[in-house]
């Protein structure tokens, strides 16, 4: 279960249950295509698949260093992906591998 910390949404470690911001590290160029986490208390690391099946007014979820946002899809590009806030309130491009689909 995830919880708001500040601006942040935070989520447990899978082996420890810590609850942290963790932003993760976008996938390499090289590499799979999976966003990696690392717990600052166990030192568990992890990866999650990025999104690949985005579809247009999917509800979505994204971790920013600023802030999580959470919103619809308007648009979709290769390596960005426009997001809509709750009622229009606002639009923001951000990173592909940054969205979790809800």
């Amino acid at each position: 279960m995830s919880r708001l910390i500040g601006p942040h949404t935070a989520d447990p470690c899978p082996r420890c249950s810590d609850e942290a911001v963790r932003l993760g590290t976008p996938p390499r160029a090289d590499g799979p295509c999976a966003v990696g986490y690392t717990c600052d208390r166990c030192g568990h690391v992890w990866s999650r698949p990025v999104e690949t099946d985005l579809e247009i007014h999917d509800t979505v979820r994204a971790d920013l260093p600023d802030a999580t946002l959470y919103g619809t899809v308007r648009c979709l590009e290769d390596d960005r992906v426009l997001l809509r806030g709750p009622g229009g309130d606002w639009h923001r491009w951000v990173e592909h591998w940054r969205v979790i689909l809800y």
